[in-house]
């Protein structure tokens, strides 16, 4: 009857026990659990943080496709308007796609240096 009462010690205590033997005494009271739990907590905001703040950004990608779309569905329209101008359009719509792509290379350039630097 002995032997089925020492079987029946909770898992808890037993990984209580072996931790303590595995680790160093100083391991052990230096990393309290405490102490650790709000380590790991405060890292899982700044990581949430940060993905949150790249993702906000990304935002303006999207904003560059959709005004290079605009510049060229522009020189469509302004094209069958007037034939005639073709060529100052073409350079208009030229400058005017630049202008929005590197808006959004920017964009991408701040999403990767809140991602990789911060």
């Amino acid at each position: 009857m002995q032997t089925m009462g020492a079987l029946l010690i909770s898992p808890a205590l037993i990984c209580c026990f072996t931790r303590g033997l595995i680790r160093p005494v100083s391991a052990s009271f230096l990393n309290s659990p405490e102490n650790s739990s709000k380590h790991v907590v405060s890292r899982n905001i700044g990581t949430a943080a940060k993905l949150i703040g790249a993702g906000a950004d990304t935002v303006g990608v999207a904003g560059s496709g959709t005004g290079i779309g605009t510049v060229f569905g522009s020189l469509v329209i302004g094209y069958a308007r007037n034939p005639s101008l073709k060529q100052q359009l073409f350079s208009y719509a030229i400058l005017g796609f630049a202008l929005s792509k590197a808006m959004g290379l920017f964009c991408l350039m701040v999403t990767f240096h809140i991602l990789f630097t911060m």
